[in-house]
C-alpha cells in the first residue's frame, strides 16, 4: 500500500532508483502507464519503472499531441502514477513547456510530483508525435540550452533528450544532436522513429556507452522488435507509451457499442475486471484496515461541575 502510508514509501528519490536500474546489465522495460490504476496493474506484472506518454496523458483528456497540456496537468498524473504504483516513472516533457527558465520549472515541479526521469525533445511548437511527418526542429544549441537548463535543476531527475532529427536530417544529423546533448548534460538519449534494424544498430555503435532509449509504438514508423532485440542492439531501456491507453480505448469503443445495441451489458460482463479483482489491484481491504486502525472514538473527560 504505497498511496497513503508514509511507512511503505521508499526513502530512496526515484531518481536514483531508475539510475540503479539503468546500471544493470538487461535493459530496462518501462510500460506505459495512463492512470494509477494502469500503474497498479503494471507492478503487478512485474515491471518495475512505468512511462507517462505525453500522447497518452493527451488522448485520456480528448486532446490530440500537439503540446496542448500544461505543466500542472502533467503533475496531476505524475502524482497519481507514481503514489499509486510506488515506481520510478519515466515522464514525457515534451519541449519543455517553454525555453530555458520554463524547462527549469517543469523539472521542479516534475520532481515534486514524484518523477524519477524526464524526456525533453528538440522539435518546436506545436509539436507532433515523433513518428508522425513534417515536424519542425529546433535549433540544436538551443536544446542544448534546454539540457543544460534540466541538469541544472535537478536534484535526482534523470534527463533523457530525445531527438527527432533522423527523419529530416539523417542519421549524421541525429548523432551529431545527440553529442551535443550529451556534452550539455544528458544522461542518456532517445533517437525517436528510427525505422530499420540497421538505423538502431548504427546509432548505437556511434554513441558507444552512452544509455539508450528505444521507442516501441505501434502503428509508427519503427517495426516490431521485442525487448531482447532491442537490447541486442544497444539499447538500455524501452517503453511502449501508448499501448496501455489504446487496449483501454478499444475495450470502452466495443463496451458502449454492445449498450447501446443490446440495451445492457450482459454480453461484456465476461471481458470485465471483476469488483474482487478491482478490490485486490488497488489494494481495499487495507485501506479499511488503515481506517479502522486510525479512526477510534474518542470519550471525552468529563467536566467537573
Amino acid at each position: 500500500m504505497t498511496y497513503l502510508v508514509a511507512s511503505d514509501l521508499p526513502g530512496t528519490p526515484p531518481g536514483q532508483r531508475f539510475r540503479s536500474l539503468l546500471a544493470r546489465p538487461q535493459i530496462l522495460q518501462i510500460p506505459g502507464t495512463h492512470n494509477g490504476q494502469a500503474a497498479l496493474q503494471a507492478r503487478a506484472a512485474g515491471f518495475e519503472a512505468v512511462y507517462l506518454s505525453g500522447a497518452a496523458m493527451t488522448a485520456s483528456m480528448g486532446l490530440p499531441d500537439l503540446g496542448i497540456i500544461t505543466v500542472d496537468e502533467v503533475c496531476f498524473f505524475i502524482r497519481q502514477v507514481s503514489r499509486a504504483s510506488g515506481l520510478p516513472v519515466l515522464v514525457d516533457g515534451d519541449t519543455g513547456y517553454g525555453e530555458a527558465l520554463n524547462v527549469m520549472h517543469m523539472v521542479r515541479a516534475f520532481e515534486d510530483a514524484g518523477a524519477a526521469a524526464v524526456h525533453i525533445e528538440d522539435q518546436l511548437l506545436p509539436k507532433k508525435c515523433g513518428h508522425l511527418n513534417d515536424k519542425k526542429l529546433a535549433d540544436p544549441r538551443d536544446m542544448a540550452a534546454k539540457v543544460a537548463a534540466a541538469a541544472k535543476a535537478r536534484r535526482h531527475l534523470v534527463v533523457v533528450a530525445r531527438t527527432d532529427a533522423a527523419a529530416s536530417e539523417g542519421l549524421d544529423g541525429a548523432v551529431a544532436r545527440a553529442r551535443l546533448y550529451l556534452q550539455a548534460g544528458a544522461d542518456a538519449i532517445f533517437p525517436e522513429a528510427l525505422n530499420t534494424a540497421e538505423m538502431f544498430r548504427a546509432f548505437a555503435e556511434r554513441l558507444p556507452g552512452v544509455p539508450l532509449l528505444a521507442n516501441m509504438t505501434e502503428f509508427g514508423r519503427t517495426p516490431f522488435f521485442t525487448a531482447s532485440e532491442f537490447e541486442a542492439m544497444g539499447y538500455r531501456m524501452v517503453i511502449w507509451p501508448v499501448s496501455s491507453l489504446r487496449v483501454a480505448n478499444k475495450a470502452q469503443e466495443e463496451l458502449y457499442a454492445a449498450i447501446r445495441r443490446d440495451g445492457g451489458t450482459q454480453s461484456m460482463v465476461n471481458r470485465m475486471q471483476t469488483r474482487a479483482e478491482l478490490y485486490a489491484t488497488i489494494d481495499y481491504s487495507a485501506y479499511e484496515a488503515l481506517d479502522h486502525s486510525i479512526v477510534t472514538t474518542v470519550i471525552p473527560e468529563a467536566i467537573a461541575p
